[in-house]
């Protein structure tokens, strides 16, 4: 098959039983529904090859007009090599309206990634497994509805874009847990299903100590259950989630373009992402 015979397409619902079998090829975790609620989100394209098969996918998921990332970048393992990668990167910065834009690298992407103006910034560490016993902490409660425009306004600080369509459809999806003080919202985190089990994350709290809590809150009812947290490595949480039996089993490397500098105004962080697709 040449290059020149695969056609760019919008990757629409009809495409998605397709994604998830070359993320699985890929060795990705992602359900079906993982892959509906990434789409939800975004925009994307798909490659079409011979007789309309798709051989590569990749989204766009926005923020606001904040920023973007790019995410589920997928080719064939059949159409490696063959400059397909970048042309659905090319689709995807059409897609992105100018916006700054965000992505998580695997070592083999990195090359193109860095030809196309994206800078390191940091580095994920994914970490899961069976959950060990875990005390319940005394200072986290669960969400209520009446919470989500708190989180969203915490989310937002710690992420520096407006994810505010993100935090209502986990909110439909999983449970939120949270952290008081004064009366107000001071740190939450989320739980949903997803992929092999569930993930924690996003995770934003004010210090570690505040985030450990949060963790601790869903892993004391789930022991022995499957859970995934991917946390930034300057964090520090790492070496306390491998403590409490979720491994380190991998990660990424953080990019951006452009590189843009965040405000030390801040008052919270983001100690584990949505997960590595959606930041």
């Amino acid at each position: 098959m040449q290059e020149r015979q695969i056609e760019i397409r919008p990757f629409g619902p009809e495409h998605l039983d397709v994604a998830v079998r070359l993320s699985q090829e890929a060795g990705w975790p992602h359900r079906p529904d993982d892959w509906k609620v990434a789409l939800d989100l975004s925009k994307g394209v798909v490659a079409i090859g011979a007789d309309d098969e798709v051989v590569g996918t990749t989204l766009l998921t926005p923020y606001g007009t904040d920023c973007a990332t790019i995410n589920m970048v997928i080719v064939a393992e059949s159409m490696r090599g063959r400059g397909l990668g970048r042309r659905l990167m090319e689709a995807a910065l059409a897609l992105a309206d100018n916006r700054p834009l965000r992505l998580i690298a695997t070592a083999d992407g990195l090359p193109l990634y860095e030809k196309l103006g994206f800078r390191q910034t940091g580095a994920v560490l994914q970490h899961q497994g069976p959950v060990a016993a875990t005390a319940k902490p005394g200072n986290t409660e669960a969400a209520t509805m009446a919470d989500i425009l708190a989180i969203k306004a915490l989310d937002r600080e710690a992420f520096g874009a407006d994810r505010s369509a993100l935090i209502a459809r986990f909110a439909d999806l999983g449970e939120f847990a949270v952290i008081r003080r004064d009366g107000k919202v001071a740190a939450f985190a989320c739980l949903r299903p997803f992929g092999r089990g569930e993930v924690v994350g996003p995770v934003v709290a004010p210090d570690i100590e505040d985030a450990k809590s949060l963790l601790s809150h869903f892993m004391s009812r789930k022991t022995g259950a499957f859970l995934r947290v991917d946390t930034g490595a300057e964090t520090g949480l790492g070496p306390w989630l491998a403590r409490h039996s979720l491994s380190h089993v991998g990660g990424g490397i953080t990019m951006a373009n452009p590189v843009i500098k965040r405000s030390n105004a801040s008052t919270v962080t983001t100690f584990a992402l949505a997960n590595q697709a959606l930041g």
